[in-house]
């Protein structure tokens, strides 16, 4: 895969989400067992103790730094209102609608406060991982619900990503940035890809060098690097850099990203993406070592596994090998044993516990099969 292609943009266009690799995918949904649905109520009902009045949740405001997370603030913050909100739509709560509608319209209402003029979603200097993660929330929101004002403001979020990208074809943590990033790139990707499936306008050449940058990100045999290694493990082949370019460390959860990514811009089948799943797949466990119990689910353990979880289920049984449910199974057992007793999970670096229970609640919720964009 050397040149995303005009193909690959006419794939993107006119497929369906749930398009399906050529090899197929199981004919069944893995079992939702009675301790994950025990353990995904717990967390709604934490989430739900702890909304705001304004509709909004809490947590600590700031930036990734090295492996640390350094914070300006804390308060109101709309990347984990989003979250938490999207936590909701997965198990089934609609806004208006059951028995936590009227708590999804509040963080509805919450977020769309937060969408400027130029409709950069953002409130107290935060980042474009929340403008993304908002921008999903609202597509995913319209497709349920058609409200012509959560489309107005989509569609305002979209150009937004669309006036920002830059040469590279990526983005990064702030508008307007010369330089990308995988992490950053992968939650702009998904947000554009789940407002083009909802009928929102995104322009071809958008995509087109969105998909190129991811494409260019690949550690494939032809493209492995030589000389000093940065990344944390030692067989880079099937990895994502972080950036582009030979001094790029690359991980498991920028692996996820990368595959992801590739998916949503409507690459199913293809070696860079065979490679990066068994890439996931030799360093799962690892990766659950380095950042999930031992440092209290870390925000490379959450954004990790976000990503993971839906590089693993799109793939699902492929050829001869069944990424899926061995990898589902795993992370299950992980989250189960991480869960606090009050039903919320950790997030020692980063935002902080409404994070880690968001992120966890929409892992396990992935075989529910309710959110669009998490469909196969």
């Amino acid at each position: 895969m050397k040149n995303a292609g005009p193909w690959l943009l006419a794939a993107w266009l006119l497929t369906a989400p749930a398009a399906a690799q050529e090899d197929g995918f199981d004919s069944e949904p893995l079992i939702v067992t009675p301790e994950q649905k025990e353990a995904v109520e717990r967390g709604l009902a934490w989430l739900a103790a702890n909304q705001n009045p304004d509709g909004s949740w809490s947590g600590k405001i700031g930036y990734k730094l090295n492996n640390d997370y350094r914070y300006t603030g804390e308060g109101p913050h709309v990347g984990v209102t989003a979250l938490a909100c999207m936590a909701f739509l997965a198990g089934g709560h609609l806004p208006g609608r059951g028995e936590y509608g009227e708590l999804v319209d509040r963080g509805l209402a919450y977020v769309l406060t937060c969408v400027d003029d130029d409709g950069f979603i953002s409130r107290s200097d935060t980042r474009m991982y929340s403008h993304a993660f908002a921008t999903l929330f609202l597509a995913e929101v319209y497709g349920m619900t058609h409200s012509q004002d959560v489309r107005r403001n989509l569609q305002k979020a979209v150009d937004f990503i669309v006036s920002t990208q830059n040469e590279e074809g990526g983005w990064r943590y702030v508008p307007f940035a010369p330089e990308s990033d995988m992490s950053i790139v992968v939650c702009q990707v998904l947000a554009l890809r789940s407002a083009r499936n909802i009928g929102i306008r995104v322009p071809k050449s958008t995509v087109d060098r969105a998909a190129q940058y991811v494409v260019d990100s690949a550690i494939t045999p032809s493209a492995r690097r030589s000389g000093f290694r940065t990344n944390f493990y030692g067989d880079e082949v099937g990895a994502f850099r972080y950036q582009k370019g030979d001094g790029s460390r690359s991980s498991f959860a920028l692996t996820a990203a990368g595959v992801t990514a590739l998916h949503g811009v409507g690459i199913y089948s293809d070696e860079a993406i065979r490679q990066g799943l068994d890439y996931l797949r030799r360093n799962l466990d690892d990766h659950n070592y380095r950042w999930g119990r031992r440092e209290d689910g870390h925000y490379f353990f959450w954004y990790g596994h976000y990503y993971a979880v839906q590089a693993m289920y799109t793939a699902g049984n492929s050829g001869n090998t069944n990424y899926w449910e061995p990898y589902f199974e795993n992370v299950r057992a992980e989250l189960l044993a991480m869960q606090n007793d009050d039903g919320s999970w950790p997030n020692r670096t980063g935002p902080g516990p409404t994070l880690g229970t968001s992120m966890a609640v929409l892992i396990l919720e992935i075989p529910y099969r309710y959110l669009p964009i998490f469909q196969r």
